[in-house]
């Protein structure tokens, strides 16, 4: 079979699979790990779970429930469907994917440093991997629903050859194809140089510098990677410690092939260091700056030859493990996320040796970022969602009106016990020497292990435990001092334009994007406000201040009133918010009108109320919905969904009317009606268009790259909050 040939013929081949029927999901405190049994006796002591069930898309033995009439009784069908997924520790797990970057690194650090793969890990990600080829060119792009690139491509190509797949398999020639005609891997951008030199595939000349003598200026220096964005800094500190120590693993059977199936050219007649700023053009969304270009040129050819003297090539690589290390302390070993994770066990394994504790360690925690579904194995891109969810679960059950219902009594109060297990309750040991932001008080995104706090998830776990606490019935877990804890860090978070941003304030000028070198993403260099980000802080301060007046009530009402102008200043002449965090208008016009509304702002006085109401009803759809495109976030204006109204776009559209008062309530019932047509007659709802982005800027325009990822919890719980609030707000009626 050729390379021009259909995928369609792949259809034919029957890849291995292993039996779903013998996985495992383990949440120990919040840390989920995937397991394979392999005997009889271990899968009747360990028996599969409704949970390991649905997330492995298997049939489930959960009550089927007659078409409901009104609102209420449709949210009540799918509180329980959702309930029945949680697990020991209080929270849900799901898929975190959508990133197709992210396992190429995971599985060349795997080879590299001979850390063994299990035979059901290698045989489930090949067959993700071959499910999420292009349908039409057979390549990869960098998240599911994008087009073909040579990163994607090439280094996905890559982990499959490494798994065991034959480079005679014809979707293998089909991907091979589609990467020649991309100009082969030498078009990459620069983490694909990367890996490939690590690799063996590439020589290091062709990667541009990446020195750690950066981090031996003294803190002032304005472009000193502290101040760089959190994700961009922890990748760049392992990279840079790679980098110096040139660590290249010896040539294989394997590598020699990958050298002669990868390029278009021979790879004998390559001058790599010709092509280090060689990329094609469906790679560069962010094309190197002049200043950037120069930089380059002068450590290449100037400061690397005959200034960078061996004392302090060793003394910056030394500083840069010592950084290392604290990440690493400071995370159990779990690390920001799953681009720093593999890097940093790479260092840990050049710097300690194969053995070492450090090594040992960081091979554990691999398996957190892995996540099994129907499909295979993907990589998440996080090490799991459960504050997030957690924390949302909480809210839609409380303002649906089903906290105090004995049926789901145990479900809230085992949330709550996992949000009280789960706050951050010091602050990093030395933070100063590390570069950390406080977090005494905060909750991270996933769990307490990793440790970084999130501005909008502490908000919105603050506000979770003070709804919940706030009932008859539910323990007092979290005391006063430890809310107070949690208000203290938020303040130390709002940037001087009034907003807040993801994990840290804003520590640099946004010129430091001069010196972006990552070619695929834009505005990555430095920390942005965000509108979600923001919205939810207001709202978790502002129902702190309905629970203790008195505590800091001049800095709250302060720090609300600078972010209030920041939100205003922040909606579009069209009336909408743009979403950073999630697609798109419909996103952040929820979160900003329920900020709105904690401080009093409605349709009924409030002009910022009324136009996101009068926004939100133009795009409302035939049927009642409303269906957002993640080009949508591509373009900055709103797309349709090809395939039509979205219950999550839906549901967070009717939230946002809902929360601004609008006088509209026909419209209101029309989007409700639709969100109960569309549920099943378990209570559940069917996945449809992926629901988040990320690393996307609400300033940017066209230029530059984000990637989508899921959030596929949120068709239940954002359903189960409309409907809930329609309910007490309209007094349930038939709609049927």
């Amino acid at each position: 079979m050729g390379a021009q040939d259909d995928l369609s013929a792949s259809s034919v081949l029957v890849d291995p699979a292993t039996d779903l029927e013998r996985w495992r999901l383990l949440d120990e405190r919040g840390r989920q790990t995937w397991h394979y049994l392999q005997s009889d006796e271990e899968i009747e002591a360990w028996p599969q779970t409704l949970a390991d069930r649905h997330h492995l898309g298997l049939p489930l033995d959960l009550p089927k429930y007659a078409k409901p009439s009104t609102p209420s009784e449709a949210a009540r069908n799918a509180l329980r469907f959702f309930s029945s997924f949680q697990l020991p520790p209080g929270n849900w797990a799901c898929e975190y994917g959508g990133p197709m970057f992210l396992l190429p690194g995971l599985v060349v650090t795997w080879y590299v440093t001979e850390t063994p793969i299990s035979e059901p890990i290698r045989t489930e990600i090949k067959r993700y991997l071959y499910a999420r080829q292009h349908p039409e060119d057979g390549g990869w792009g960098l998240h599911i629903e994008g087009e073909s690139s040579v990163f994607g491509t090439a280094m996905n190509y890559v982990v499959m050859r490494i798994l065991g797949a034959s480079e005679e398999d014809p979707r293998m020639v089909k991907a091979r194809g589609t990467l020649h005609k991309l100009g082969g891997a030498l078009q990459g951008p620069h983490w694909a140089k990367f890996w490939l030199s690590v690799l063996g595939v590439m020589d290091w000349s062709v990667v541009n510098p990446v020195p750690p003598d950066l981090w031996l200026m003294p803190n002032w220096v304005p472009f000193h990677p502290w101040r760089w964005w959190i994700h961009m800094r922890q990748v760049y500190l392992p990279m840079s410690y790679i980098w110096s120590r040139k660590f290249q693993y010896p040539l294989t059977p394997l590598t020699r092939s990958l050298r002669n199936e990868l390029f278009v050219e021979p790879y004998s007649s390559i001058n790599f260091a010709s092509h280090r700023n060689t990329i094609a053009s469906t790679d560069n969304y962010h094309p190197k700056t002049a200043v950037l270009r120069s930089l380059n040129w002068l450590l290449v050819n100037v400061y690397n030859p005959y200034l960078r003297l061996n004392f302090l090539q060793k003394r910056s690589e030394e500083w840069a493990y010592e950084l290392i290390r604290r990440e690493d302390e400071n995370t159990e070993y779990a690390n920001l996320g799953p681009v720093n994770a593999p890097m940093n066990l790479l260092a840990c394994y050049i710097h300690d040796g194969p053995d070492a504790e450090t090594v040992q360690r960081h091979r554990d925690r691999m398996h957190d970022f892995l996540w099994m579904k129907h499909e295979g194995m993907l990589m998440n891109g996080t090490n799991g969602v459960q504050t997030w969810d957690t924390a949302f679960t909480i809210q839609a059950v409380t303002e649906a009106g089903f906290a105090e219902d004995e049926e789901f009594r145990p479900v809230l109060r085992k949330t709550l016990e996992f949000l009280d297990e789960q706050q951050i309750r010091e602050d990093c040991p030395d933070m100063d020497i590390c570069y950390r932001q406080q977090r005494k008080g905060a909750w991270a995104f996933s769990e307490k292990d990793q440790g970084y706090a999130v501005s909008d998830t502490t908000a919105e776990g603050l506000k979770s435990v003070l709804l919940l606490q706030a009932l008859p019935g539910y323990p007092k877990l979290l005391s006063d001092a430890r809310l107070r804890d949690t208000v203290d860090t938020l303040l130390t978070m709002q940037n001087p334009s009034g907003g807040f941003a993801s994990y840290e304030l804003q520590r640099g000028s946004e010129y430091m994007e001069l010196l972006n070198a990552a070619e695929v993403f834009g505005r990555i260099m430095v920390e942005y406000d965000y509108p979600e980000c923001t919205t939810s802080v207001v709202i978790g301060l502002s129902q702190f201040k309905k629970y203790d007046s008195s505590y800091r009530a001049d800095d709250i009402n302060r720090t609300i009133e600078r972010a209030l102008g920041y939100i205003h200043h922040a909606q579009r002449p069209d009336g909408f918010w743009y979403g950073a965090w999630g697609i798109c208008f419909t996103y952040a016009t929820m979160f900003a009108t329920e900020s709105l509304k904690s401080v009093g702002e409605d349709y009924s006085n409030s002009l910022y109320a009324r136009k996101a109401c009068e926004a939100l009803l133009r795009k409302q759809r035939s049927d009642g919905g409303w269906g957002e495109s993640y080009k949508s976030c591509e373009i900055s204006e709103w797309v349709e969904h090809p395939d039509g109204s979205q219950v999550v776009n839906t549901c967070w559209a009717l939230l946002a009317l809902m929360y601004a008062e609008c006088p509209d309530g026909e419209a209101i019932g029309k989007g409700i009606k639709l969100l109960m047509e569309r549920q099943q007659s378990d209570g559940s709802w069917l996945q449809e268009g992926i629901e988040g982005v990320f690393n996307k800027s609400w300033q940017v325009c066209i230029s530059f790259l984000f990637f989508m990822i899921s959030y596929p919890n949120y068709k239940y719980y954002f359903p189960i909050k409309t409907l809930g609030i329609f309910a007490k707000k309209y007094r349930d009626p038939m709609l049927a």
